[in-house]
């Protein structure tokens, strides 16, 4: 594709496409093509202008140019998104466009009885509105618009009603678009983060494809714990699946041959074949929308006491105007005063100042189901950490087999990762990861896998029964027993490292010893987020009392307790909360779920079990757990903003409404200024709560 470079920078650079006649469609593939390329880290793209404005890596010019060049729209495969962004801004800027535009006309072309009679025809949906708040007993904000409209009809001032109700149609159009533009940037950040699925053949077995590769008609196979990455309908077996994510309801629904499955969802329990009815990317995303916009959760405590604040404000400003009319006999300064209400602002900035905390934790790889979580992440006091996978590296890795009965090492780890694939967590994929470093390959030998929460899994192999998991599951649970003779081996295996046992038909067959080392910011973070009001920082973890005190002394904590139960951490915080503290739970595992759903806010690692991510109500996506700090930071800031917001609404209205009864703002500027501070506000609010923020874009 050829240019002309405009202008540039030492890592940006403007240029115009020579491309006539480019399309929204054109502009959103073209950025896509950009955005692919490693060296540049912004692309923008405007249709109408044909001009791009590209932000790239210091010292890539010549990349970014070449990739610029190959770029071809004829031989590109690439897809236009079927939400885009660019058709909601084009929408709304010519709504806003045509708005202004007919009222210009209307001013300069049309006599003055013609638009006297536009106006009076254009009253007529604010009074209806208002009749039908009086007729259900409501004094809404639609009474104190039309009533400032009908004061000024009645007193002849058609031009001030109409300027009065142009201002209004800018404040919604612009409030409208503000509120939709957050809600579809956050729905955006909002994904599965499901790479590859399983996938059934005709001849009954499975492999594992790119969820992108997946295409209606075809079968796939969810196992419990596992996330549902397509929409579809179940063909084979039972299950309970967590709707939450789609419907809110709190309890796992069953679903068996004929249900309908939806991308997002979790299997709880059971196993289940999909037939799939929608490709990645369709469905899901008109689901998210409707969810943010209908789920109780967007609001918080501090948003829903604004929103009845300012509904109980709208008789204190009727009271006002009537008062001034009273005592002044003047219907201009009443008719001013009627045009201030408390409740635009209040009920529009506060939730698009939620939702773009929400929006700015997704630019940092972090997804909030809701605005209550942050406001509760901001005031809890205790914080629960589980071990595995959260305090220690999430990618654990495999430092050897050792094995007993005289089995074979390749063998055994070539069983062990075939029964592991299945459910994915850290030690899981550390074991599935060693055997693909070694080149071992591992087809599928056994029958149904089960996975026993915070034990292990079993199933069986040419008739014999294969456990994997704990030694409490394995020795106490399922009663198997050394080999003869290797109780001298059995007790020299290293207690650095954990341990994951595996029997066969009874007997102890091998021991995988992994090494878990403690993520390197854990200590700092933990110090970090004492600094920040966490007074209590706790690990509960079912490994050993060697373990878990080794890495309490590492990290920092205040206390810690090991050998702890899925019920065990969940009663902790139910504890917590007979305190009156509001608790954070942070983990990885199918294990945590009970303490996830417990806490008041529960936040799961990205690479741990499907189910803790649906479960939990915020998701770290990154490595690392600095993550943590940056939320807490966001959502101490976002409290900072609302409460602020709060603040200038209450005062600045009230001076308007001052003025009004001093006559010194008639009703056209009282309403000018009453939509400008209510679209300041929003917009101010939608700017990032971080400082770091747009450092971290250019990063």
């Amino acid at each position: 594709m050829k240019g002309r470079i405009l202008h540039e920078s030492r890592s940006r650079m403007r240029l115009h496409l020579l491309m006539p006649g480019m399309t929204g469609e054109d502009a959103d593939i073209l950025e896509i093509a950009l955005l692919e390329c490693p060296d540049i880290k912004e692309a923008n793209v405007d249709e109408r202008t044909g001009n791009a404005v590209i932000r790239f890596r210091k010292g890539r010019r010549e990349s970014v140019l070449k990739a610029l060049e190959a770029f071809s729209f004829k031989t590109s495969d690439i897809a236009p998104p079927v939400h885009s962004k660019r058709a909601l801004r084009r929408e709304y800027e010519d709504r806003i466009f045509f708005h202004i535009a007919r009222r210009l006309i209307t001013k300069i072309v049309l006599p003055a009885p013609v638009r006297s009679a536009i106006t009076v025809a254009k009253a007529l949906p604010y009074l209806q509105k208002a009749l039908w708040s009086l007729l259900h007993g409501q004094l809404s904000v639609s009474v104190l618009d039309a009533s400032s409209i009908t004061v000024s009809l009645l007193r002849g001032e058609y031009d001030t009603a109409g300027s009065v109700m142009f201002l209004l149609g800018v404040g919604d159009i612009m409030e409208e678009w503000t509120h939709k533009k957050s809600l579809e940037d956050l729905a955006s950040a909002m994904s599965l983060n499901v790479d590859k699925v399983w996938v059934r053949l005709e001849d009954g077995q499975e492999v594992l494809r790119g969820v992108d590769t997946v295409m209606p008609g075809d079968q796939i196979m969810v196992r419990m714990g596992n996330m549902i990455p397509l929409d579809g309908e179940v063909a084979q077996g039972e299950a309970m699946v967590n709707q939450s994510s789609m419907t809110g309801e709190p309890l796992a629904v069953p679903k068996s041959v004929g249900g309908l499955v939806y991308a997002g969802t979790v299997v709880e329990e059971g196993e289940l074949v999909v037939t799939v009815r929608e490709s990645s990317g369709q469905g899901r995303y008109d689901r998210i929308v409707a969810m943010i916009e209908e789920s109780e959760k967007l609001k918080s405590q501090t948003e829903d006491r604004a929103s009845h604040l300012a509904d109980r404000l709208v008789p204190w400003t009727l009271g006002a105007s009537g008062l001034t009319y009273l005592f002044t006999r003047n219907a201009a300064k009443a008719a001013s005063i009627l045009m201030v209400d408390f409740c635009c602002a209040l009920k529009l900035s506060m939730p698009i100042a939620v939702l773009s905390a929400m929006r700015e934790a997704g630019t940092c790889h972090i997804s909030v189901k809701g605005g209550k979580f942050l406001e509760n992440f901001a005031e809890s006091t205790t914080l629960v950490f589980d071990k595995t996978g959260t305090l220690t590296n999430a990618s654990p890795k495999v430092r050897s087999v050792v094995t007993f009965g005289n089995n074979d090492e390749t063998e055994m780890l070539r069983l062990a990762a075939c029964l592991e694939e299945h459910f994915p967590h850290s030690i899981a994929n550390a074991v599935v990861w060693e055997a693909a470093g070694r080149g071992i390959l591992h087809e599928e030998r056994h029958s149904r896998v089960d996975y026993i929460v915070a034990h292990g899994i079993a199933s069986s192999i040419e008739g014999k029964k294969v456990c994997v998991g704990s030694y409490h599951f394995i020795f106490e649970d399922e009663g198997c027993r050394l080999p003869e003779g290797e109780e001298e081996r059995f007790e020299a295996l290293p207690d650095e490292c954990s341990h994951l046992y595996m029997a066969i038909d009874g007997f102890l067959c091998a021991v995988l010893l992994i090494e878990d080392p403690l993520r390197p910011e854990a200590a700092e973070v933990i110090k970090t987020l004492h600094g920040l009001g966490l007074e209590r920082i706790v690990m509960m973890t079912g490994d050993s009392e060697r373990t878990a005190r080794a890495v309490a002394e590492a990290t920092g904590v205040d206390e810690y307790h090991s050998e702890v139960l899925p019920e065990d951490k969940a009663g902790f915080i139910k504890a917590e909360h007979a305190k009156g503290r509001k608790v954070i739970m942070v983990g990885d595992g199918v294990n945590d779920s009970p303490a996830l759903s417990e806490a008041d806010v529960g936040v799961a690692i990205n690479t741990g079990a499907a189910i803790a991510r649906e479960i939990a109500d915020i998701t770290i996506m990154e490595e690392g757990l600095s993550s943590l700090v940056t939320l807490r930071l966001l959502s101490q800031n976002l409290m900072k903003r609302i409460h602020a917001n709060y603040r200038t609404i209450l005062s600045f209205n009230s001076f308007l409404i001052l003025m009004g009864m001093l006559g010194l703002f008639p009703s056209a500027t009282t309403a000018l200024l009453h939509n400008a501070s209510t679209i300041a506000i929003s917009l101010k609010s939608m700017t990032p709560l971080l400082p770091e923020a747009d450092e971290r874009k250019s990063v």
